[in-house]
């Protein structure tokens, strides 16, 4: 990751190679330790309305962090997409039924790995100090260390993608001597409340482990 101070806005999608994936295609990756703000929560992200609290407390979150870095710091960056791991007591509830209200869920903005705690605590405070946001202080930030991963990207609606999760974790993945090793990972290149189901990116990504047997 890029870490030194300079005039110009850094766009760590173009930066991190994981943040590049090719549709129709499964790859191998090794994603570096980043920074994340994450929010934890359970349910159908599309009936409950702790999602929406999540994302509500998120974004704010990011936006302000990023004012205060090109600010106090000097160095400006580009807010990331929304992200998401994604687990259920049986991972058929993804590729198979979709029972969306058994799912539990990790929602997740990146962050440079410059922003410290002391300013993350900080942005929290004049985010409280104005209309807080609901679960504003269930916000964390924190480093996750995927490793290696199988990931594609997907065109389309969300609902439509059970075949290609499937296809993943049962035939790429073992055919390839992996095992599954982590949870589900999907960023969120698009906006559905802007873009059509049928035109949305999604990256789609496995954390995966070498076969012991």
């Amino acid at each position: 990751m890029t870490n030194n101070p300079a005039t110009d806005k850094v766009d760590f999608k173009r930066e991190i190679a994981a943040y590049r994936a090719r549709q129709g295609r499964f790859e191998v990756v090794d994603v570096p330790d980043l920074r994340y703000l994450m929010i934890d929560g359970h349910g159908d992200p599309n009936t409950d309305p702790d999602f929406a609290h999540a994302t509500e407390a998120l974004y704010p979150l990011a936006y302000k962090l990023k004012f205060a870095s090109k600010r106090d710091l000097g160095r400006d960056y580009t807010v990331m997409p929304l992200e998401g791991l994604w687990w259920a007591d049986d991972m058929d509830a993804f590729t198979a039924s979709r029972d969306k209200s058994r799912w539990d869920w990790t929602l997740m903005i990146m962050v440079p790995d410059w922003i410290e705690r002391d300013l993350f605590a900080a942005v929290v405070e004049q985010v409280a100090a104005k209309d807080a946001p609901r679960r504003l202080h269930d916000v964390r930030l924190d480093t996750m260390s995927e490793g290696r991963c199988v990931q594609t990207l997907h065109i389309g609606s969300y609902d439509a993608e059970a075949e290609v999760l499937a296809r993943m974790h049962h035939e790429f993945v073992p055919d390839n001597g992996f095992r599954m090793a982590g949870r589900h990972h999907e960023i969120y290149l698009g906006d559905a409340r802007k873009v059509a189901p049928e035109k949305l990116r999604t990256i789609l990504r496995q954390p995966v482990a070498p076969r012991t047997s």
